[in-house]
């Protein structure tokens, strides 16, 4: 075992897992779309690590704007103007399209919704939030109860007032629905929705959450008219609409913000991740003008020491530049194409390969022992044998480096990746593949 190993077991507590079961891998370079290992060995980042990485590694930019910064002012309070806080919220608010539009600044995903919920239930007076089951808000206490999936148990019973309901997931609607079109998908999730609108009152809910584009639980596209669906509930009884961009935000859906695909406006947008490419931390929220106005003369009970951090600033303004100077609109449109198409042949070739959800460079497939029963390789909040963990070894042994959820691969290289490093790294998936169908047999 390396000394670095050794010591970061030692020493370091790592996420979601008992820290007797792990082997981390020591990383000593990163570079473009590659990481290497300290025995040398190259991975495709085929998950841009957290789905944040969306310029890759080593942005020449990024890295300037942040030497910059911290050789004028690295840090001054939150309560201070300062040029890049102005101008990182100016680059933001201009992205999101929201005319009058303010932005929250916070350091990550799971802060960006804490202070939503504060912002929905100052804003509204009322206190019930709902958000889907299959969803990732974060870990933290608010945020974690947001979380529709298995990581919101530790968080549970915590604060009273957070309800679920069911999304959009017609590869594992009950088995009495039979959708003929993409609108009978709509029509049914938005009835169920209202339903519990009705049960739980109205007068009750300050804020319907939502990702955009539901991340590592499968990305869940929303079916045609969902959004607007929801859009007009929330208009209908006075609740405002919080769509969580965080992972989908920043181009990965082939838009700078997935919302803008589809004919809405939310209320409140939470991002964080491609802001900065995980660089310097950095999240916030984007405020429509209308929730914004209200605080002109009403206190807003939210505050970070951190919150519009200069470093944090400099990075995203960078970063955003970045997005335009690459093209990457262009490049996540180009290479969707190709990651769809080869997507569509894994699936038809492998016995494993259940449904596959692809949006830009965002996409997830299900892993399956029955195509015809779509049953699960492992069930929901079953792995005890850990074979995903296992798939997911096979892949990182072949150098394609990503992250499992359930049953679910996903597969969400960054945004700067060429069509011939694309279809190397999609071919070493499909090798993988092959042993995980005879793993089936």
């Amino acid at each position: 075992m390396s000394v670095i190993k050794d010591m970061s077991l030692t020493y370091n507590l790592h996420s979601w897992c008992a820290q007797k079961s792990i082997n981390p891998m020591v990383v000593t370079k990163a570079e473009g779309i590659y990481f290497w290992d300290e025995e040398g060995k190259q991975y495709y980042d085929m998950s841009s690590q957290l789905v944040n990485s969306n310029l890759g590694h080593g942005n020449k930019a990024i890295i300037a704007a942040i030497k910059e910064q911290a050789e004028r002012i690295p840090f001054i309070g939150p309560g201070y103007a300062l040029d890049v806080r102005s101008e990182a919220a100016r680059a933001v608010v201009e992205a999101s399209g929201l005319e009058g539009a303010k932005v929250f600044f916070t350091n990550a995903g799971a802060e960006s919704n804490e202070n939503a919920i504060k912002l929905a239930k100052q804003y509204t007076g009322k206190w019930k939030i709902f958000s889907m089951y299959r969803c990732y808000h974060g870990s933290s206490a608010g945020a974690g109860m947001l979380t529709g999936e298995p990581r919101k148990f530790v968080n549970e019973p915590g604060v009273p007032g957070f309800i679920k309901y069911d999304g959009p997931y017609a590869y594992r609607a009950p088995r009495a629905c039979k959708f003929e079109k993409e609108e009978d998908i709509t029509e049914f999730y938005l009835e169920l929705l209202e339903n519990q609108i009705k049960y739980e009152g109205p007068h009750q809910i300050a804020a319907i959450f939502t990702e955009t584009v539901v991340g590592s639980n499968g990305i869940l596209i929303p079916p045609k008219g969902y959004l607007e669906g929801i859009r007009e509930l929330c208009d209908r009884y006075n609740i405002l609409m919080v769509c969580d961009e965080v992972m989908a935000g920043w181009y990965r859906t082939g838009t700078c913000f997935a919302w803008q695909q589809f004919n809405v406006k939310p209320d409140l947008i939470t991002f964080a991740k491609g802001v900065t490419c995980g660089y310097v931390p950095l999240g916030g929220v984007i405020v429509s003008k209308k929730v914004a106005e209200y605080f002109d003369n009403n206190k807003m009970f939210c505050g970070l020491t951190y919150s519009a951090h200069p470093m944090g600033c400099a990075a995203a303004i960078a970063t955003l530049n970045e997005y335009k100077r690459l093209n990457i609109q262009e490049n996540v449109k180009a290479q969707g194409k190709v990651l769809n198409e080869t997507l569509s042949r894994i699936q038809a070739k492998h016995d494993c390969v259940g449904e596959y959800r692809q949006i830009g460079l965002f996409s997830a497939f299900e892993l399956v022992k029955n195509k015809e029963t779509k049953e699960p390789i492992v069930s929901f909040n079953c792995d005890p044998e850990g074979l995903m963990n296992k798939i997911v070894g096979m892949l990182k042994v072949e150098g394609f480096a990503t992250y499992s959820h359930e049953n679910m691969i996903i597969v969400a290289p960054p945004l700067i990746i060429t069509e011939e490093e694309l279809r190397a790294a999609m071919n070493i998936l499909d090798k993988v593949l092959d042993s995980v169908d005879n793993m089936i047999q």
